[in-house]
């Protein structure tokens, strides 16, 4: 039989394999920890439940705007040229900055425009493929509609813009410090049998099988919120910047097409501005033609270029597996100038582009948007839980100690506050909301210590004034 399960109702549990190691740096990760979820769970639960919220944009958005994603199949499509020319006719005057074809039988062709809107976006027309009629249009925000961009910038900034990225990058950071502290904690904490480092309790008191459910449903989540995190940071105002700057110094950029005509196509180029609009939807048609006839198959987006540039065509599947293959096509001759297969993109590039899609729920389609809908839930019930275990033993309770967490009373080793110390200096530099907030919570807990310790101090001298008094 297991040491595990020799030992009796009442017999003191061992401390953990290498405890020792842990002891100077357990109390403060563990304060960490606590202090942490208190004063930043109010933000992981608006990111969960926005999240959550997102997981179900696909369908959501299919839904909603069902008028303007599909159409009845009516017999053969026009060509692209003339949806090209129906959607141009509704907005004249305006740069058209991107085409998307039908990408399957019933679905509706996309023509943008630029109309002077915010950042990311553009004015949509969506044509019938077999009519060549106007069936909608609809302001986006990047390729989504507008229930899909509405509910993707509540996540990102709570609909503030820049100054509500900060939010999500405060989330995204502390994130991953809760997911490493509870894991250091879970791992660490002295239990009856090694199962019930990664199983709930079923017995003990309220509160403990709670720190149970708690510690097992995040040992089990980590691995996914540290995910979540890392990727979440690349959308941010700060640490975004900087993860992009890293990524141009190693050259884990994602590639793109060249845009640069040859010397003989620049010859014979017509500048896309002194196109007119009876001769763009000619020039759309062809330069598609050329993409398919290269084997650029599936959904694809058309980008014109500038002035005496190339076109690209680019697939836009990013489901796996991905199709992100592209070209660069001469407009006035239809000849391919250059040719990029995502095969070919550097291995920093693609992961980049897996952990956005997957961040997205795009990569493995409805699997994918299940397994983050879970992790927004797991992530909504420890925040509930922790409050839950808090308020089971919060200081206004009678016979109470001192605000804190368990250990609370446990001074952490110079070392650890030291370790701990070099992280926020450190994370500060590629993380700055992260690092500031961490030097926030030492010179917290230092100053709470110090409280204690004069509430400790003042009490054992009450002690004896009383024990003296005659």
């Amino acid at each position: 039989m297991s040491a595990d399960l020799q030992l009796r109702p009442g017999a003191p549990v061992p401390p953990p394999s290498g405890a020792g190691r842990w002891r100077g740096l357990r109390p403060l990760v563990l304060r960490l920890h606590f202090y942490a979820g208190l004063l930043v769970g109010p933000f992981l639960l608006v990111a969960a439940i926005t999240g959550l919220l997102y997981t179900a944009t696909p369908q959501l958005e299919r839904w909603v705007h069902a008028d303007a994603l599909t159409v009845p199949v009516s017999g053969p499509e026009r060509p692209l040229g003339e949806q090209v020319a129906a959607a141009v006719a509704t907005q004249p005057g305006l740069e058209v900055t991107e085409v998307r074809p039908s990408p399957e039988p019933g679905a509706t062709t996309r023509v943008s425009f630029d109309a002077d809107l915010p950042p990311s976006y553009a004015r949509t027309v969506f044509v019938d493929p077999y009519t060549a009629g106007v069936a909608a249009t609809e302001d986006t925000y990047a390729e989504w509609l507008p229930v899909r961009g509405l509910i993707d910038n509540l996540h990102r900034s709570l609909l503030l813009g820049p100054p509500g990225q900060v939010y999500a990058e405060l989330a995204a950071s502390w994130l991953a410090v809760l997911a490493l502290s509870g894991l250091v904690v879970q791992v660490t904490r002295r239990v009856r049998s090694r199962r019930e480092r990664v199983l709930p309790r079923a017995t003990g008191s309220p509160r403990a099988r709670l720190r149970s459910w708690h510690g097992a449903v995040g040992l089990w989540a980590s691995a996914g919120f540290l995910f979540l995190a890392a990727t979440g940071l690349t959308w941010s105002q700060f640490a975004g910047s900087n993860v992009s700057a890293m990524r141009q110094a190693f050259d884990w950029t994602t590639p793109s097409v060249s845009s640069t005509l040859p010397a003989a196509a620049q010859a014979t180029a017509v500048p896309v501005a002194e196109v007119p609009p009876a001769e763009l939807p000619d020039t759309a048609q062809r330069v598609l033609e050329t993409a398919r006839a290269d084997g650029l198959g599936g959904p694809v987006e058309i980008v014109p270029g500038g002035a005496g540039e190339a076109w690209t065509v680019g697939q836009v599947v990013r489901s796996w597996p991905s199709q992100q293959d592209s070209v660069a096509v001469a407009p006035a001759t239809g000849e391919i100038t250059d040719r990029l297969a995502f095969a070919d993109w550097p291995v920093a590039a693609k992961l980049a582009r897996w952990g956005i899609d997957a961040h997205m729920g795009l990569l493995f389609g409805v699997a994918n948007q299940i397994a983050l809908a879970a992790l927004a839930v797991a992530l909504v019930v420890l925040v509930v839980w922790g409050y839950r275990m808090w308020w089971l033993r919060r200081p206004t309770l009678p016979g109470s100690r001192l605000p804190g967490p368990p250990g609370s009373r446990e001074r952490p080793s110079t070392a650890s506050v030291a370790l701990v110390g070099g992280v926020a200096v450190l994370s500060g530099l590629f993380l700055p909301v992260l690092g500031a907030s961490l030097v926030l919570f030492l010179l917290l807990d230092a100053a709470l210590g110090a409280w204690r310790s004069s509430r400790h101090d003042d009490s054992r001298h009450d002690d004896v004034e009383a024990l003296q008094s005659p």
